[in-house]
């Protein structure tokens, strides 16, 4: 079918406050040019994240009210801790609000000065943890992975060689984890395969390196692999996950993504020493080990959800979606991520406005001027998120310049979507106009949350 049908009915709805392109510039004006700091009333589509962003069914919301808020014990706990190991096979199941106090947890006490942490690509809170416990993040994204335009079924793989080789570099013993995050967000949302999960943790087993698991889009990825690896066709979503996580150690999960939760994460592990050692460090920062900072009914939630998000109608509907405006922006000549991602739809920023220089951020102007044109909310993933300064304060770029347009899950229509590729036609045709920002403040960590610009003049 041509028709994307989207697989469920809708029961409530929210209103969309609409306003007009001059208010929208003195909105931007106010919000130093940082979307992050505009109200979400002042927002017509919001793609800045598909994180906590989603619907939830009536099923979850059912369970919602079954939530047990027992301290310790609780019922509701028994059911997340059951619905995790029934996909992951991880025998201990620690819960956390979300998952970057799962990554604060675990590099607290695997981080540390002199360490490394190796991944395909890590994303922003990821490296800022590591990096805020004194360790350095390395990426060692295949080739393909870095070219946007380049079509390849697995763009978001490891470097194999590469990993080998720093390995030998930096010693193994000084590298506490690799860490595979499926699908790989600041890489355009492209999916890891089978096989090369089963290399690095070949690699890693052999030099007792412990390797883990991002896994906020593991079921995104696991429907990937059914569709481009060879023999894995005939197989369902939960036993291809299955299989996905029999190779690692343990794992990381925001629950805020595919599990279809407004809040959540977890750590999941084999080795009883380090879960004690986590779970010491969760009673101190987030709660009591079963509740790890969640309410019951939070917990009923994401059991219920990390359920659904494996049913193939729906993961189905979910990458034919990112398809579609994949290929109505590409049609239009728009340059993006090929091919298509997982939850959200790539723009190349650097091709998309070549006479902006990496110094002025062309992706943060892009997204100013998608929000401007049509009130559309989106996220640079280039040189303002992940960028850093020399010893002359000098910009040292990132290694693409993106904007993603990430898209919440069960919330949009076919309608909402149409829109959104004719406002980013609408800015491509008079793309030459646009001017590159300038950051006027800044924090020293994760600075693109709060960071201040203006025009360059």
């Amino acid at each position: 079918m041509k028709t994307i049908i989207e697989p469920f009915r809708i029961k409530s709805v929210e209103p969309i406050y609409f306003n007009t392109k001059e208010d929208r510039l003195h909105i931007l004006e106010k919000a130093f040019y940082n979307p992050f700091l505009i109200h979400a009333n002042d927002v017509l589509v919001d793609l800045l994240t598909d994180s906590g962003t989603s619907a939830m069914s009536s099923s979850q919301w059912a369970g919602i009210m079954q939530g047990d808020e027992s301290y310790a014990g609780s019922p509701s706990f028994s059911n997340f801790e059951k619905a995790v190991k029934e996909i992951t096979g991880f025998p201990i199941v620690i819960p956390t609000h979300q998952g970057r106090a799962a990554e604060k947890i675990l590099f607290s006490l695997l981080g540390g000065k002199g360490k490394y942490f190796i991944s395909n690509t890590l994303f922003d809170t990821t490296r800022a943890n590591i990096e805020f416990s004194g360790a350095e993040g390395i990426d060692l994204l295949c080739e393909e992975g870095k070219h946007p335009a380049t079509p390849a079924p697995f763009k978001g793989n490891i470097n194999i060689e590469a990993l080998k080789k720093t390995i030998n570099e930096k010693g193994a013993e000084n590298i506490p984890m690799v860490i595979i995050t499926v699908t790989n967000n600041s890489g355009g949302g492209q999916p890891v395969s089978m096989q090369n999960i089963k290399e690095v943790s070949s690699v890693c087993r052999k030099n007792k390196i412990p390797f883990f698991i991002d896994a906020c889009r593991f079921a995104e990825n696991c429907y990937f692999i059914k569709l481009r690896e060879k023999g894995f066709a005939s197989k369902s979503v939960p036993e291809i996950a299955n299989e996905l996580f029999s190779y690692a150690d343990g794992c990381t999960m925001s629950a805020k993504k595919d599990a279809f939760a407004n809040i959540g994460g977890f750590l999941a592990m084999h080795n009883q020493q380090l879960a004690q050692q986590c779970r010491n460090l969760l009673i101190i920062t987030e709660g009591f080990t079963t509740y790890g900072g969640l309410a019951g009914r939070d917990l009923e939630a994401i059991a219920i959800g990390l359920k659904e998000v494996m049913e193939e109608q729906y993961l189905q509907y979910r990458i034919r979606s990112i398809e579609y405006l994949t290929e109505k922006l590409s049609a239009a000549g728009v340059p993006v991520m090929q091919p298509a991602g997982g939850h959200a739809v790539y723009i190349d920023a650097k091709e998309f406005l070549p006479h902006i220089p990496v110094e002025q951020y062309p992706g943060q102007a892009l997204v100013c001027a998608l929000y401007a044109e049509g009130g559309v909310r989106s996220v640079e993933i280039g040189s303002l998120m992940f960028g850093k300064y020399d010893a002359d304060r000098k910009l040292i770029p990132a290694q693409m310049e993106l904007v993603r347009l990430a898209i919440p899950r069960r919330v949009y229509t076919q309608s909402h979507i149409d829109y959104v590729a004719e406002v980013i036609i609408d800015v491509f045709k008079k793309r030459n106009e646009l001017k590159g920002l300038m950051i006027t403040e800044e924090a020293p960590v994760l600075r693109h949350f709060t960071a201040q610009l203006n025009p360059v003049k």
